[in-house]
């Protein structure tokens, strides 16, 4: 854990824009690779950026903070319903 650890506080934002994160998790979870073919991902979009948009307004948060408060959520409701 410390390695993965002392990977993500050494990583930069351009690091972290050149990786296709869906291609490399896919390797673990294929879905990543074939979803998109199988829903409407449009409507999916346009309720995260509600959501994002809610965060934003709501408690003045900026749209990467938004973006991270929700996905931490996403991530605790899948560890709780795992």
């Amino acid at each position: 854990m410390k390695n993965i650890e002392k990977i993500i506080k050494n990583t930069n934002e351009q690091n972290q824009d050149k990786v296709d994160w869906s291609k490399a998790w896919s390797k673990k979870y294929p879905v990543l690779e074939t979803y998109q073919n199988k829903i409407n991902v449009k409507d999916y979009e346009k309720k995260l950026n509600e959501l994002t948009t809610s965060l934003m307004n709501d408690y003045g948060y900026s749209y990467q903070d938004a973006m991270l408060i929700l996905k931490d959520i996403l991530y605790k409701e899948y560890i709780k319903n795992k």
